[in-house]
């Protein structure tokens, strides 16, 4: 199979580059990929794919740029130029642009490829009905909310003309189904970037670093994790750091920077900027606790999988897509009000302060990640995209199962 995937990829900063990294990083190690064409968007800098073991072939196809109004014509030259057998997007609503019209034409793509005969499957990480967007940065018109749902609904109609429209939490599954009578709709969780060898658990010696890790500024907010830890140290004699890991939302540049000037005045506070993936396992290896200081959620987390890897005890709010990925693939951590400094600073101090119970956290969550290693997650991709390819030979229309056992049967 020459496989093509389009997306954003290291190291360009536009969305799901990292998810984008670890496909490419398993793809090319699944014995029936013999290529893969990464359609991807420019970038000055080359891109990241120096990778340890030995693979597949990699064929780099700059195509398209944030915003350009050109993506489509740009990406679907670059398809028929480079003739794959199979193409796979990696995708949200403003993957092209956070501009409408670059945002749509980016999202027709899908609906071309099945009409060239392209076996397609399109990755969607999240879905506008599950979206707070207010909370979310895009809007607190409620008129423009509006607005913009009913343009999210006619942006998912392009996205499901793919041959399977791919999804990582099952209540997305349940939504798309009833509310656009869709019958092409798969069920592969987002699964965890890696499964290093167990952690050791422990610590490293000086104070304990409670982190947040993402892009800041519209639901992910680090004032209540600040404050929550202030709260701490006012009651208890614990050693914390603060730790905020990552850059500004595209949506709200500076925000950090405010940040670091309206709490410079907060002792043992750092802001690391951009991780590059070297530093991801050192970073999360340090931690005592991870902090998800979210309003809303947007979709399946990548940072709780990662999290769950380097074997982190975490804190979560009780909201949304967080609630149920925990409930379905068997994370575990302390949960709190998203709305009261007070509810994270107990989530927090239960951790920190009581050893056994961090350790013990952190071995469900790693346990839980090694049981959906990325590698699973590709060969998912490669028995649908078997699955299609058969379909389309035989004639027949491709009826989903309701899992991969079915489906290889």
């Amino acid at each position: 199979m020459k496989l093509a995937i389009v997306t954003a990829y290291p190291p360009s900063k536009v969305t799901l580059t990292e998810y984008a990294y670890y496909l490419v990083k398993h793809f090319r190690l699944q014995e029936e990929v013999t290529e893969l064409v990464l359609i991807c968007d420019y970038t000055e800098e080359p891109k990241d794919l120096d990778f340890k073991e030995d693979g597949c072939k990699i064929t780099v196809e700059q195509s398209w740029k944030f915003n350009s109004y050109t993506n489509l014509l740009s990406i679907s030259k670059t398809i028929s130029k480079t003739k794959p057998d199979a193409v796979l997007f990696n995708l949200q609503f403003l993957k092209f642009g956070d501009k409408k019209i670059p945002a749509a034409l980016g999202l027709m793509l899908p609906m071309y490829c099945r009409y060239k005969g392209i076996p397609t499957i399109s990755l969607l990480h999240n879905i506008l009905e599950q979206v707070d967007l207010e909370n979310a940065g895009f809007t607190k018109n409620k008129l423009l909310q509006k607005a913009y749902n009913f343009i999210g609904t006619t942006l998912t109609r392009f996205v499901l003309a793919s041959d399977i429209l791919a999804v990582t939490i099952s209540k997305y599954v349940t939504i798309l189904e009833q509310k656009y009578k869709a019958r092409n709709i798969a069920l592969i969780p987002h699964g965890s970037f890696e499964t290093p060898p167990e952690p050791s658990f422990q610590l490293p010696l000086g104070p304990k670093q409670v982190m947040a890790f993402g892009k800041f500024g519209t639901y992910k907010k680090v004032e209540i994790l600040i404050e929550a830890v202030e709260l701490i140290r006012a009651r208890s004699s614990e050693d914390i750091e603060i730790v905020i890991a990552g850059t500004d939302s595209p949506n709200t540049p500076g925000y950090l920077d405010s940040m670091k000037e309206k709490y410079s005045h907060v002792p043992q506070i750092r802001f690391t900027g951009y991780v590059a993936e070297e530093d991801v396992p050192g970073l999360f290896g340090e931690s005592a606790v991870t902090v998800f200081p979210y309003t809303s959620t947007t979709g399946s987390s990548g940072v709780l999988h990662q999290a769950g890897s380097y074997g982190n005890a975490v804190v979560l709010p009780d909201l949304g897509d967080l609630s149920i990925l925990v409930r379905e693939e068997g994370y575990t951590g302390e949960f709190f009000d998203p709305l009261d400094t007070m509810s994270l600073a107990n989530a927090i101090e239960k951790i920190i302060a009581n050893e056994a119970y961090r350790i013990q956290l952190g071995k469900t969550n790693y346990k839980a990640a090694c049981s959906l290693p990325m590698s699973e997650i590709t060969r998912m991709y490669v028995e649908y995209f078997k699955a299609i390819k058969l379909s389309k030979s035989e004639g027949f229309e491709l009826d989903l199962p309701k899992n991969i056992s079915e489906l290889e049967t």
